[in-house]
This record gives structure tokens, sequence and C-alpha cells, in this order.
């Protein structure tokens, strides 16, 4: 039996681009082969459109001017001697080989080219070469930019496969890719809803990256049942299926239920649901003992006045501030920073799951720990009245906050207090309660530390995170944004320094640049320019200015400028994650070229190792080089980097997608229901409204526009009306009516109101 299933489309824009395979390469031959019948004259663009696609259809055979005019129809010897003339131009042209005379076929850039495929569901398929391919001609060789492979030139491989493929030169010049060897395959698991038949079964999947729906033998189930979510192994895609076939991995619980859609999502990106068990229980035999050895080689602090300020639902309280007053009016501020590595060591099984994970994931309603919770929320977190171990930056601070020395040291601290956020706060606005007194000398240099930070270039990205009140079902009941008060900044100011001091301390060593050695930065790169200039282009649009030449202080104050003048306007959010995206995405680096949007010259992250694989790297090589330990290798050191930097962007991805999808449900029964929003974005397929109410964001579909036909103009953010020009911009107000919530997609769609 042949069972052949593609998904559904999932949207407008969707739609066209998902077509059977077979049906795509049909179509083509049929353009080949319809140029001419009887004996019709075709135009000389129409003839050479026939006989390229026949060569791309055919890319291994070599034709004559003969055999090429049979395989189109052309039959009148007029258009015989053109064809003929055409394949002489297209060898010139290098977009044909002529493989001896009179025979030609197309022309192949490398004969064995590697690198990574790129599968997407819109078709849109690219393939990745390791390493810049070399021309065999003219030298005009191919980049590592992405190369485009058509659907039925990728041989079935998946996304991530590593591949060997040929090049050939399209009509303008650009190379396209034939996936000619799949040699090595991903790890590839969808996730997905069951649809169980009685001998058979599909996987529906929304998964970006595949379009067709996972074919599952009932014997593959692993008790599976019709609206189940589940997880699924491609095990084979024969040449000519149009699904793969599959088998089921772990069946994660029905549709809906909420710790099924959350474990959805992480399986989604790749990330775990839960700890192994060798690795709990070895973290459950660390000795929990602090021994006498222990605190003889560290500063004590127990008698410091130190407290943890941190959300009111927070666990895993991995850094404390100390304060006491020295002489002459200085202040000695200790940053204590839980001391992980003191307990977890190189190379043993929780290090290296700590590795493989990289950060903790923090979902709307849980937190997924880089480290057992025995670790993360006992052992290792800085609870208040236990003594723990803790590796610190000790400065000694003027009442201006200018640090006049500051040391990195390991110590012991015993916390006197746990304070929320809100109950530092509420010690900030009134000055009284346990430790006000430090807790408002702390925060009167951190606001010096800040407002320094600023007036050198440091640009004031203030935003508020979007927060759910949930039942215990899971289920939404509210939306709320938290912002950042003073007791925030606070914390986050000392955090800053703190990092800051780490990496200056390996960093600015003196000696030659190769004596420098080996450390983890937090690197952030300038802005592409031209992102800046359409970003200014578009925020003029709204009345401000933005600065996009001159010095970096010069542009940053004009950054910050805008971002205060936005305030508290409907554009505000949006011209916020505009400025968010001309950005660089900070990551990793051994190689240190500063954090552009701190305006630091140095900056790691030091203060985290709980929650962050990179922290615990820097703690690491700090003791090591304390102990005059030589340089570690800079590859290695900066492939574990990269390693941390996709895990921080996937944990990004899931944490957005756990977001969407409250959002979605939270919607799911305002259904005809109006609100006011604003366009936050403008596609092909349609215009993004996000409400104004809960920011929750909703497509408006193109289809939906039927009031005229609109054009999508890419350079001005706008859909614009053929007939009566009406506009719909980037930014503009618009009412809506919530027309479907789409929880499989975690898509909402609206209608105008």
């Amino acid at each position: 039996m042949k069972i052949t299933r593609k998904k559904k489309p999932t949207s407008a824009g969707k739609q066209s681009r998902r077509n059977d395979r077979d049906t795509r390469g049909n179509k083509k031959k049929k353009a080949a082969q319809s140029a001419h019948h009887g004996k019709r004259i075709l135009k000389k663009d129409a003839l050479t459109r026939a006989i390229l696609d026949t060569f791309q259809l055919n890319p291994r055979t070599i034709y004559n001017y003969k055999q090429i005019a049979k395989a189109i129809g052309v039959e009148a010897q007029v258009q015989k001697l053109q064809t003929a003339e055409i394949l002489r131009s297209l060898a010139d042209d290098d977009v044909l080989t002529e493989t001896e005379p009179g025979r030609y076929r197309l022309n192949r850039i490398g004969e064995s080219v590697t690198g990574i495929f790129r599968r997407r569901s819109n078709g849109r398929h690219a393939f990745i070469p390791d390493t810049p391919a070399t021309d065999n001609a003219d030298g005009d060789a191919p980049t590592s930019e992405p190369i485009n492979v058509d659907d039925r030139n990728t041989a079935h491989a998946l996304d991530g496969d590593r591949v060997r493929v040929q090049l050939f030169k399209r009509r303008r010049g650009e190379p396209e890719a034939e996936v000619m060897e799949v040699l090595e395959r991903a790890a590839h698991t969808y996730v997905g809803r069951l649809e169980v038949s009685k001998n058979y079964a599909f996987l529906v999947t929304e998964d970006r990256t595949l379009s067709n729906d996972i074919f599952i033998p009932k014997a593959a189930l692993q008790g599976g049942r019709t609206g189940d979510k589940a997880i699924v192994r491609i095990t084979e895609w024969p040449e000519h299926a149009s699904n793969p076939t599959g088998e089921v991995v772990e069946v994660l619980g029905r549709a809906g239920d909420n710790d099924t859609e959350m474990h959805a999502i992480l399986a989604e990106y790749g990330l775990p649901t839960r700890y192994p068990e060798n690795v709990e229980k070895a973290a459950r035999r660390i000795p929990r003992e602090i021994t006498a050895e222990d605190i003889a080689e560290r500063e004590d602090f127990r008698e410091v006045t130190t407290f943890t300020i941190d959300p009111k639902d927070a666990k895993d309280f991995d850094d404390a501030l100390s304060i006491r007053r020295l002489t002459d009016g200085r202040w000695e501020v200790g940053v204590h920073i839980a001391d992980v590595t003191h307990y977890v060591k190189p190379g043993s099984v929780i290090d290296k799951e700590a590795y493989e994970r990289a950060t903790s994931v923090y979902l709307v309603d849980r937190t997924i720990p880089m480290l057992p919770e025995c670790l993360s929320n006992d052992l290792c977190s800085l609870r208040p009245d236990e003594e723990k171990l803790t590796f610190s930056v000790v400065f000694e601070m003027n009442e201006e906050a200018d640090i006049l020395a500051s040391r990195i040291v390991r110590t012991v601290i015993r916390s006197d207090r746990r304070f929320t956020y809100d109950e530092a706060q509420e010690a900030i606005e009134t000055g009284s309660g346990d430790f006000s007194e430090e807790i408002n000398t702390l925060n009167r240099l951190a606001k010096k530390l800040r407002e320094r930070r600023f007036a050198q270039g440091a640009i004031d990205f203030d935003r508020y995170e979007v927060k759910f009140e949930i039942d215990d079902k899971g289920r939404p009941l509210s939306v709320y944004f938290k912002e950042s008060k003073d007791a925030n900044k606070l914390i986050e100011e000392f955090m800053l320094i703190a990092n800051r001091t780490v990496a200056e301390s390996v960093g600015k060593r003196s000696g030659s640049r190769s004596a420098k050695k080996t450390f983890v930065y937090r690197i952030h790169e300038q802005p592409d320019a031209e992102k800046m200039e359409t970003f200014a282009t578009f925020v003029r649009r709204f009345g401000y200015k933005l600065k996009t030449d001159g010095s970096k202080n010069e542009i940053t104050r004009s950054i910050n400028r805008l971002l205060d003048d936005a305030k508290g306007r409907p554009e505000e959010n949006l011209i916020e994650t505009l400025a968010v995206r001309s950005m660089q995405k900070a990551r990793y680096s051994t190689e240190n070229i500063g954090h552009y949007g701190l305006a630091f010259a140095y900056y790691s992250h030091f203060t985290s190792p709980i929650r962050r694989y990179p922290d615990m790297m820097a703690h690491r090589l700090l003791v090591r080089y304390a102990n005059g330990g030589r340089s570690v290798p800079k590859d290695a050191c900066e492939e574990e980097c990269d390693h941390c930097s996709q895990m921080e962007q996937l944990a990004a991805n899931a944490e957005r997608a756990s977001i969407k999808y409250k959002q979605v449900e939270f919607m799911s029964d305002k259904i005809g229901q109006v609100f006011d929003g604003v366009i936050s974005g403008v596609t092909e397929w349609g215009l993004y409204v996000e409400l104004n109410d809960n920011k929750c964001e909703g497509l408006v579909p193109m289809r939906d526009l039927d009031d005229d036909f609109y054009d999508f103009d890419e350079a001005n953010y706008a859909l614009v009306g053929r007939r009566r020009h009406r506009t719909y911009r980037l930014g503009d107000p618009i009412t809506i009516t919530v027309e479907h919530a789409n929880l499989e997609r975690k898509q909402l769609d609206f209608r105008l109101a």
C-alpha cells in the first residue's frame, strides 16, 4: 500500500509553497516538453528557458543540439539552428560546459563540495558549504553564503545533515546545489500530534524544517493514541516516498495538557525535560560538609553583613552582596558568587551534563536547571543562615562609587537575609526595615555606577518582561508586565562591575599580545550600519531623530534619547523591539572585542555559575591562572564558547515559544472580542498586530484584506492598496477582532474590526 501524506498549509504565506515534490518536478518537465507543439515557433526567451529547464532537470546528462531539440519538442529546422546557437551562448557564459565539440552538460562548479543542509518547510532549502568552494574556470568562486537547493534536488536530506553536493550555475550567475549524498545524519526527532488509523499512523508536525507529516508503522507507536503529543525519530526516507518513516521515541501526553505542551516545547528545541538518574545520584553523593581546611584557605566573610536579593519565586540564589564601612568614607562591597566548581569537577558526569545543557531554561511556569536541583537549589544556593563557599570580587569604593581597589578571592559567607526584589524596593522607598541602611547605601553607589556607565556610552535597554498569573493547572489567568526598578538595577550594576573586573584581570595583564591567556569573554559587536540606517528611517515617521554616524558615544546617546522620548507612547514597545533587532547578538568568545551595548572594553560572565556554563568556565580559568597554570588551548575553549552561545539561543527560543503558547491560550476564550493594537510586523502574507492591553500578537492574513489588492512594500514596512492606495504601515494603530486561536501553531488570527 502506498500512502502519501503532505502536511496541511499552516498559513497563507506557506500554502502555495507546499506542493508535492513530484508535482513540482513534473511542472518543470512539462514546461520543457511543451516548448513546441506541432511546429509552433517559440520566441528566443521561451526557447532558452525550456533548454535550461531540461538541463537542470537532468544535470548529469550530456546533450548535442539535436538531442536537446528533441527533448523540448522542437521540430522546425530554424528553431533547431537557434537551439544550437543558444547552446553555444550558454557555454560562453559558463552556464553550460562543452564536454567535447557540440556536446554540452550543465556547468558544475565543484565535483565534491561538503557542508550542512538546511531544510525548510516553505521549500526554501539551502546548503552551507564548510569552506568556500573553488571555481574550476574563472575564479568566480561561491562563498560560504547559503546556496539554494531546489526541492527536487534534496535527495531527502534533512535539516542539519552533512551532505556532499554538486554545484551548477543558474541563468543569472547564482550557484545552485544538488545533494548527491548524505554523509552524516543529524539527530532527527520531531514533535507533533499523532493521528492513528487502523493499520498505520502519522505525526502531524508544525516543525519549520519539515513540510511532510511522518508515517509511523503501527508497531512503532509505543502505545501512542490519536491526540497524543509525541517525539518521533525519522528512521528512513525511501527515494520515491513522499513521506519519511519514523518511530515514536516518547509519548509526551495529551495535546492541550499544560505539562505536555511545555515538554513539547522543550523537545521541539532539543532541550531535556528531566535529569538522568545517574547524574542525580552523583550530585547527591557530593559531601555537604564545609571542612576547616576549606575555610582556612578562604577569606572569611561570615561576620560581614550579607544578603541576597532575588525574584520572589527564585530558589537558586547564586549571588549575594556584602557591605561594611571602612575608614575615610570608604566602603567595602563584596559580590559573592556560589562556588559551584568547588563541587562540580571537570570531566565528571555532572560536569558533562551541565556542559551539554550549557544554561538553565526558564519557561513561563517552570525552570529546567542546568545543574541537578540538589546542587542548584540546595548545596550551592546561597540560602540565609547557612555557611556557603563562594567566589568573590571585593571592591573598595568611595562615596562617588569610584573603585579604589579590588580583589578576586575565594571566600566563605553566611547570608543574613533573603530579600525579594519587592522587599528590597520597599526598603529603598521607605528607608525602613531590615538592613535598610545597607540597601540604601548600595543603591546610592549603584546609581552612580549606572550614571557613569551611560555617560561612557552604554545603551539603556530597560524593557519590561511579559509575565502570567497562572492557576494550579497552568492555565493563564492574567497577563502583567514586570518592570525593572531600583532594587533590580542595584543588583544589575554590581554584577556588571564584577563581570567586568574579572575579564580585566585576565585580559589587561601586562606583556605582549601572545602572552595573554585564553579566557571566556562575553562580546557584543557594533550594530550593522545598514540596519541602523533602516531603523533611523523608520523612527522618522514618528517624528523621532536617530544619529547613525559620528563617534560611538554620539550614536549611543542618540539611541538612549530616542528610547527615553518613546517611553509611555503607543509605539514604545515597537521602537524598543526594532532597536534590539538592529543590534548584533551578544555571544561568548575567546577573542575579546569588547561589549558594545555595555560600553565595556572587557566583559565576561562570572556571576551565575548555577545557571550558565560559561561562568563555570571562567571560575576554573581564574583558579588555574591564579595558581600559575599555563594558558588553556584556545581552539578547544572557543569550541566550548560556540556551543554555549548556541544553547543560549535555543533556550531563549524555547522561552519565547512558551510565552507565545500562553498568550494564545490566554486569548482562546476571547474570540470575537475587539482590541486596540499596533502593527508590529508587515509581511507578504499579512499584518502582525500587537495588542496594547496584553502585548499578545496575532496575524491579519492578507486574504482577509479584501477591500483591495495589496502589494508588500518591503522598503517602507507597508502594504499598499493598488486601487484605493490605502496603506498599512509598521507602527500604525489598528483595531482588530480576535478571529481564531490555534494552540498547535501558537498563532492568533485577527480580523480588522
